[in-house]
């Protein structure tokens, strides 16, 4: 008997928390915030210890060396699955239904979500940039039970002072508590957590993942001066939810910041220079952005945010060139917004900034021919099937496109060599260049496929286009054949340069793509192609790969 059930709370009717994906191959993914590459040896602390597997954690060491490094005693901190477990507590033990809380919009989406799964309601006060706004937020907070403030926010990095902490907690009505999450404070400024544990009202929020580059252990803290928080808290929640491998690493990196010493309460050694890459990189990425047409927002966290009506396009240009940003399509309010983590490196924020201003300031566009500008369907492609027919091997389109999406396919002698060898017949490139010329350019007796040839593109574009940019063609032709159809269909003057089999290496290579950028003497440009190899191309000499359907093959 078939039954059905389903989950009754209301929180649940929307999907869950996912960072939306990216169909395009990414390299240098900046859509999560991480910190830096940590210290390969703290993996030391797992190796050779199977006991870890088979017992359950113990947060005692790591909660101690966090306490100590706030000057707390032990039984105020509470080592949780990241930031987020302890958000998740927080509400679990503060609401109930049909209580408020108090959060900043927009904001880290993850604090709606749990403010939400305890039946209570979100109410959100506006700060896209700016001063924190302290007014409007306690006058928020008087009817709510609890207030969560976020510095430097998540999404847009704006930051609170010390003294906007001390002013909420000191506002809010008797029996609010206020959440300080500092998951990005060592980019900050101002540090928050000092001021915020003077508070008996207060709870700060802390985590590893950021600036430590920990972000895989799931290891965050709650901190309070009062220690009956800690108490409610580990209440509100699992009893296990932090793995023992987690925690032995995460006690070894404590071990390491005490020994460098390295900063007020210790860092390690890979933490200060990274933070220091990272302030440097929001600067230029903020410039980048902004002449990439974007309305940037000051940052003070591991990122920067911005806003534009082609905020799309950029994240979508970024990622063919192989560099994943954050946008955020499921959030209302937000579907004009991109996030750009700041790279861990000088020349990981060079190719950023070089890619931004690539997608939205092109000097040049560039174009394959066939299959883009041409419909070979009845010609180059009925060649190949003519000539595997030859030798008794029978092809179809479908084949060709499989094969032409597997890639290192552009070249349709050597493609169809390919063909026949995977049929178990062996045959010269040479023989079959012969029979493949032989139906393309035609003989005394049969017209060539050639002649087949049907324009993609109206011509009455690329005119508009050439006078607005340089047009270049990219192929894998030979000249000849090249030249010839841009002659018969009256397109030479379109094109500033072409370049051809005999110019450069086949794509995927880049060098030809290269070649053009170089005879047009300019450096940025997108490109628009049929195959993987010229996307693979285009993104290698860092132009925007734009990826068309061949005709027959949507």
């Amino acid at each position: 008997m078939s039954r059905t059930v389903r989950p009754r709370h209301p929180a649940l009717a929307e999907p869950g928390y996912r960072v939306p994906p990216r169909p395009q191959p990414i390299d240098l993914d900046l859509r999560g915030n991480e910190g830096a590459i940590a210290d390969s040896s703290l993996l030391t602390a797992v190796l050779d210890k199977a006991r870890l597997l088979r017992s359950y954690p113990d947060r005692t060491a790591v909660a101690t060396a966090l306490a100590r490094r706030h000057g707390l005693p032990a039984d105020h901190v509470l080592v949780t699955a990241g930031a987020d477990g302890a958000l998740d507590r927080i509400c679990r033990a503060m609401l109930r239904p049909g209580d408020r809380a108090v959060w900043t919009t927009p904001g880290f989406d993850m604090t709606r979500r749990y403010v939400g799964l305890a039946r209570a309601e979100a109410v959100g006060v506006p700060w896209s940039a700016g001063p924190f706004p302290v007014a409007d937020v306690l006058a928020a907070a008087e009817t709510a039970q609890l207030v969560v403030l976020t510095s430097p926010n998540n999404p847009t990095g704006a930051a609170a002072t010390p003294a906007d902490v001390a002013a909420v907690a000191e506002g809010v009505p008797d029996g609010v508590l206020v959440v300080v999450d500092a998951a990005y404070e060592a980019f900050a400024d101002a540090p928050l957590s000092e001021v915020a544990l003077r508070y008996d009202n207060v709870v700060l929020v802390r985590t590893l993942s950021k600036s430590w580059g920990l972000a895989g252990l799931r290891v965050g803290w709650v901190a309070a001066r009062d220690a009956r928080w800690i108490g409610w808290l580990h209440a509100a929640g699992s009893p296990y939810t932090v793995s023992g491998p987690s925690l032995a690493i995460a006690e070894a990196a404590l071990r390491l910041a005490t020994s460098d010493a390295s900063g007020p309460a210790g860092q390690p050694a890979w933490v200060p220079p990274f933070v220091d890459q990272v302030r440097r990189a929001r600067a230029d990425l903020a410039a980048a952005g902004s002449a990439a047409g974007l309305s940037t927002v000051p940052s003070q966290a591991n990122f920067v945010f911005a806003r534009g009506p082609h905020t799309a396009w950029v994240a979508d240009a970024l990622a063919g060139l192989g560099i994943g940003v954050r946008t955020f399509p499921e959030l209302a309010g937000l579907e004009d917004a991109v996030r750009i983590a700041c790279p861990a490196t000088a020349s990981q924020t060079r190719r950023v900034t070089t890619a931004l201003a690539v997608a939205t300031r092109p000097e040049a566009l560039l174009f394959d021919m066939d299959g883009v500008l041409v419909d070979v369907s009845g010609s180059y492609r009925a060649a190949i099937v003519a000539t595997c027919a030859h030798f008794g091997v029978p092809v179809t389109p479908a084949d060709i496109a499989e094969a032409k999406a597997a890639g290192h396919a552009n070249n349709d002698w050597v493609l169809s060599r390919r063909l026949l060898g995977r049929a178990g017949v062996e045959v010269s490139l040479a023989q079959v260049t012969d029979t493949f010329e032989a139906a393309y350019q035609g003989t005394s007796e049969q017209p060539g496929l050639y002649t087949h040839e049907r324009l993609r593109v109206e011509p009455a574009w690329l005119r508009a286009w050439s006078r607005r940019l340089p047009l270049a063609v990219v192929t894998g032709r030979p000249r000849r054949d090249a030249e010839r159809l841009l002659h018969d269909f009256d397109l030479a003057d379109c094109f500033s340069a072409v370049v051809c089999m005999e110019d450069a290496p086949a794509k995927p290579s880049p060098a030809p793509v290269r070649q053009a950028l170089l005879e047009l003497g300019v450096q940025r440009a997108w490109m628009v192609g049929d195959t993987p190899d010229d996307l693979v191309a285009a993104r290698a000499a860092g132009v925007v790969p734009l990826g068309v359907c061949a005709p027959g093959e949507a």
